[in-house]
């Protein structure tokens, strides 16, 4: 026995003792229970999570084989699966190792730099085909197609022995497209005759495509100047398991091997995925020392804290003391773009209101499919998709913001026959983020009006439609009292800009920065609030009196359902931006606040000003 025999024997007996020790063994036996009642197969498939961290304690060599030689490692899989089915006896029909795939999805990679891939660096593709890291923001996604895992061949010559059986099986490799597994100008390596497919063997499998790009490329969409940066995405393959594990929006942290895909005389560099896990945000422990304090002298008051953060928010853009409240509710949403899940999470709308286009092209990668690429909405996710004004889009447009507002989804329409499907497809993608948008309040018209078409307090909207500014949470009139004079301390802040460019302007620009902002929010976003009972009383005594008042008068009330889910986000949001983890009675009293003033914004004040309401309300907070 040669050297090399004795190196490939003694891996493949490193191999045997990993399955054991890691429970490979008994998970491949329990595979094969699955093939026993199914017909026989050209090709069995079997995933493996491999840790290589706990290969290299094992055997340094093996180790070293996954890491940099991993179609090597999988052919040594290969063998020792299938000569453990056949000790075993573990499937019966089996008659070739051809016929067994292994997949290695491995699940860790040593945090070294030569293991991670940065998809900031350029030029790519050179590099070794091996097994990275990498860390990105999905743009654009495929919906899941079918591809071919293995298929048989026999040799068109009778007489030859691969006219029958299982000698020639072709499984699906990292970076091979259709034709490299499926084609008819394959020969015979006995007798070189053609070899044709029997059809009826072949195995399919799912797979996906998703388009990946550095983290860093939402700075554009933020307005940071990204004239000396480029950022390209790369293309990724899900397979079979792995297909839906990706959202567009969403940040996610892979194992992957790199591939050139060969189409004709063109050649892409593409990404085999091994494992995907979803990179949860780090939210820092602390908030200033600045914040700190101030929480701390205004203990007091449950309110005097957050009015003084939304006093100063936003000094470097306009003065502090200017436009409090809209500042208020924007902190407010933005402390509540982050949930524990998808189901939990109470959005906070505002309409101060994005038109998001989702644009559908033809996948370039052989498939033929459709490539859905990410809006402002999905790229969005867990935080805020500033829409603009609504004034400036179509009806159209408006109607589908309507839609994404009231099914926090975005659907898709694929017509079939242009992109190679047999049927039309409709897919939905999850909204996970809060809208902000804005709209001029239509000027007063010269026009006499009818004293009873008018509702006292309400706002004529412009073009927005009522059913519009309804499926935002809130709304709110950004006009400051005495608003003839309310021009002046812009025109001085923006003129003290204009002569000392980059300079804080204000004491609590210097008191308060814009990182000490971001660490509070990021902070107050990771904190998970209770409600405590008299919130709760709260919320349901205003929303019950709002409902008996309906009663008494013929116009709909606004105050439906949904709005204790406003209520709630809202007096959450308050007690987190204040570092509290218990919704107080006083956070609940700021919900009511702001709620009720959007609502009289959207239909008039004749509701919880008027005495009955109030008397109702306070009868209910007394029971």
């Amino acid at each position: 026995m040669n050297k090399n025999m004795e190196e490939l024997l003694s891996l493949k007996e490193s191999i045997i003792t990993y399955l054991d020790r890691s429970g490979g063994l008994h998970k491949l036996v329990e595979t094969c229970k699955s093939f026993k009642d199914a017909q026989v197969e050209a090709v069995y498939r079997f995933s493996l999570d491999v840790n290589p961290s706990d290969v290299v304690e094992l055997d340094a060599l093996l180790g070293d084989c996954i890491l940099h030689h991993p179609m090597k490692a999988t052919s040594l899989f290969q063998s020792v699966y299938f000569l453990t089915i056949k000790t075993l006896s573990l499937i019966e029909h089996i008659e070739t190792e051809n016929q067994v795939n292994v997949v290695l999805r491995l699940t860790h990679i040593p945090p070294f730099p030569n293991y991670f891939m940065d998809l900031s660096d350029f030029p790519r593709g050179y590099g070794p085909m091996r097994p990275v890291a990498i860390e990105g923001l999905v743009i654009a996604m495929t919906p899941v197609i079918k591809y071919t895992k293995g298929a048989r061949f026999l040799c068109a010559e009778e007489k030859c022995p691969c006219s029958r059986g299982f000698h020639h099986i072709r499984v699906h490799a990292p970076g091979a497209t259709e034709s490299a597994t499926v084609r008819s100008d394959f020969t015979c390596f006995l007798c070189t005759s053609p070899l044709k497919e029997d059809v009826k063997s072949r195995v399919l499998g799912d797979k996906q495509l998703v388009e990946l790009v550095h983290v860093k490329a939402l700075d554009v969409l933020r307005g940071h100047d990204p004239s000396y940066l480029r950022y390209q995405s790369v293309t990724l393959f899900l397979r079979d398991e792995l297909c839906n594990s990706m959202k567009i929006g969403q940040i996610y942290q892979l194992v992957g091997i790199p591939a050139h895909v060969h189409q004709g005389p063109t050649v892409t560099w593409s990404i085999e995925a091994c494992s995907v896990q979803t990179v949860m945000p780090d939210y820092p422990c602390l908030v200033s020392e600045n914040f700190k304090a101030l929480l701390a002298a205004s203990a007091c008051s449950p309110w005097r804290f957050s009015a003084i953060v939304a006093n100063t928010f936003g000094s470097p853009v306009v003065p502090p003391g200017l436009y409090s409240t809209l500042k208020l509710i924007l902190l407010l949403s933005l402390v509540q773009t982050e949930g524990e899940s998808a189901g939990t999470h109470n959005h906070l709308d505002l309409l101060a209101l994005t038109s998001d286009t989702i644009i559908i092209d033809r996948d370039d990668h052989g498939t033929g499919t459709a490539n859905i690429h990410a809006g402002s909405a999905l790229l969005a996710t867990g935080g805020v998709c500033l829409i603009g004004d609504l004034t400036c889009y179509k009806r159209e447009r408006i109607d589908v913001l309507q839609s994404v507002l009231e099914n926090r989804a975005v659907t898709v329409f694929i017509p079939g026959k242009k992109y190679g499907e047999d049927a039309e497809q409709l897919l939905s993608f999850p909204v996970q983020c809060n809208f902000w948008a804005l709209t001029e309040a239509a000027t007063p018209s010269r026009k006499p009006v009818r004293p009873e078409s008018v509702v006292l307090g309400s706002v004529d909207m412009g073009p927005v439609p009522p059913q519009v500014a309804d499926t935002f949470g809130l709304v709110i009139q950004c006009q400051e009292a005495g608003a003839v004079h309310s021009c002046l301390p812009m025109t001085v802040h923006l003129l003290r800009q204009a002569i000392s460019p980059g300079e804080p302007l204000y004491p609590a620009c210097m008191q308060f920065t814009t990182q000490d902002y971001k660490e509070l929010l990021a902070h107050a976003r990771s904190i998970k609030a209770d409600m405590s009972p008299e919130a709760e009383m709260m919320i349901h005594g205003y929303y019950m009196a709002s409902r008996r008042v309906r009663s008494d008068t013929s116009l709909a009330s606004p105050v439906s359902a949904t709005s204790i889910k406003l209520l709630i986000a809202l007096a959450q949001a308050h007690a987190k931006l204040n570092l509290r983890t218990r919704v107080l009675e006083h956070d609940a009293v700021i919900a009511v606040l702001l709620c009720e003033n959007s609502i009289t914004l959207k239909h008039g004040k004749f509701f919880f000003t008027s005495d009955s309401c109030l008397n109702v309300y306070m009868g209910i907070l007394k029971t």
